[in-house]
């Protein structure tokens, strides 16, 4: 019987911490880093604020997760994008049209996650989400190069280039709230261009 309320128990936890994440990551949509407080985040998921510290001793332990899964689900979502076309060209593209369009979705997360001043636990999952990236447009590239897509280059920096460039190139547009529908196409020409596309 005991080992049957532990993992009740266990179960309420993390269903709490998962509404605790859902409810940090929805805020943060609507109001940005700045605009999440721990109590409001709490009433959003329908918990005590207590309960919160409970999972995430601090604020910034707990958007170091929610900065983790938002990062995870943009990984995710460019490399089904990417896997769905047949060249390395089209899918840089893929990954060019599915960042810039999913931060266009949601601008208030985007900046937040690409440029808004956060803590530095919340700043080294900024890095990872950047590397995680970088890591997947070298494997492009390296494809590209090997099957004479693209002229000889060094995959990794060319990749790190590419993620700077992207979210240079976005920060502005979101912040202002000035991004448009040429900002894809022309983002896709600017990377197409750098990595030695042929027209």
């Amino acid at each position: 019987m005991a080992y049957r309320t532990t993992e009740r128990v266990k179960a309420r936890l993390n269903a709490s911490r998962e509404r605790t994440i859902a409810a940090a990551l929805k805020t943060m949509a609507e109001h940005g880093y700045a605009g999440c407080t721990v109590a409001a985040i709490a009433e959003r998921a329908g918990i005590a604020t207590g309960s919160v510290y409970r999972h995430f001793p601090a604020k910034a332990d707990l958007f170091a997760e929610v900065f983790r899964v938002a990062a995870q689900r943009e990984i995710d979502a460019v490399s089904r994008a990417a896997a769905r076309e047949s060249t390395a060209v089209s899918q840089l593209a893929a990954v060019v049209a599915t960042f810039a369009g999913r931060a266009l979705q949601s601008p208030r997360l985007a900046y937040a996650l690409l440029a808004e001043p956060v803590d530095p636990a919340v700043d080294a999952q900024r890095l990872i989400f950047r590397r995680a990236h970088a890591d997947l447009i070298a494997g492009y590239v390296a494809r590209g190069v090997e099957a004479g897509e693209l002229p000889p280059q060094d995959p990794e920096l060319t990749a790190t280039a590419v993620v700077g460039a992207l979210a240079e190139a976005m920060v502005g547009p979101l912040a202002a709230g000035i991004a448009g529908p040429d900002t894809i196409p022309g983002l896709t020409r600017f990377i197409h261009r750098a990595l030695g596309v042929s027209p």
